[in-house]
């Protein structure tokens, strides 16, 4: 087979964070897949063609990008942020393993990107600095219990956390919720950074105490990182710094 497919990141929005590697390799593509807004991203040129669907295809869209990679076309499929991070990857690799045996056969490679929650990490300064986890607030692919029970566990193991799809119009409810559980789980006044669009002229950022935060704070293009129990806001003149040492104290592990 001499065709190819790329999983590729385009970061989370400013060019500048698109990485060397996945710009070469959109240099090189005769077709581009992915959820619209993502491709809309990428500059038409002569040789090349656009497939733009719908958020809620990605198998379909999978399959359709391994089939143009075995028809000999060099497919790039993009994501926003890093294609490994709650993106196309793993559903491309779904539809490998299901899919004919010629497709297991294909030069596939994943082209890693900056996601949003680094970005927004790097914004305010470390708060990922120690042990973390992200977590979905989509509950589209997963039931919403077992989002709650993450959001506990996750919680008592004192990680820092980042969550992606918080807040939409279909689902305006479920982050309300969220901050119930975390607050009750947590019990303190650890910060809650509400990072929207970042890296793009609409950035906003804003931090505020676990309490204090409200659900109408995030919608579907802000990634919201909240601290551990550890996690320190130092105030000066101009934007806080937020960060969690890499250390713990010995004497602070759970019983």
């Amino acid at each position: 087979m001499s065709g190819s497919l790329v999983i590729a990141g385009l970061g989370p929005g400013a060019e500048a964070l698109v990485t060397p590697q996945v710009t070469a390799a959109l240099a090189r593509a005769t077709d581009i897949v992915g959820y619209i807004p993502y491709v809309a991203r990428v500059a038409p040129r002569d040789g090349l063609t656009l497939h733009a669907s719908d958020n809620r295809v990605e198998l379909d869209r999978s399959r359709h990008a391994l089939e143009m990679a075995a028809a000999g076309r060099h497919v790039v499929v993009v994501s926003s942020g890093d294609p490994g991070v709650f993106a196309m990857a793993a559903a491309v690799f779904e539809a490998v393993e299901s899919g004919p045996p010629a497709w297991r056969d294909l030069q596939i490679e994943v082209l890693p990107g900056i996601t949003a929650m680094l970005a927004a990490a790097a914004r305010v300064g470390a708060p990922l600095g120690h042990d973390f986890c992200a977590i979905n607030l989509s509950d589209n692919l997963k039931p919403w219990a077992l989002i709650e029970k993450r959001l506990r566990l996750a919680a008592e193991a004192d990680f820092a956390m980042a969550f992606y799809n918080p807040r939409s119009k279909a689902r305006p409810d479920g982050f309300a919720r969220v901050l119930e559980i975390l607050n009750e789980a947590c019990a303190d006044t650890r910060p809650m950074i509400f990072a929207r669009a970042v890296s793009t002229p609409e950035e906003a950022i804003r931090i505020v105490s676990l309490p204090e935060a409200r659900p109408e704070m995030a919608d579907m293009r802000t990634i919201v990182l909240l601290g551990n129990s550890t996690t320190r806001l130092i105030t000066r003149d101009g934007a806080p710094i937020v960060y969690t040492p890499r250390s713990v104290p010995m004497d602070a592990a759970p019983e």
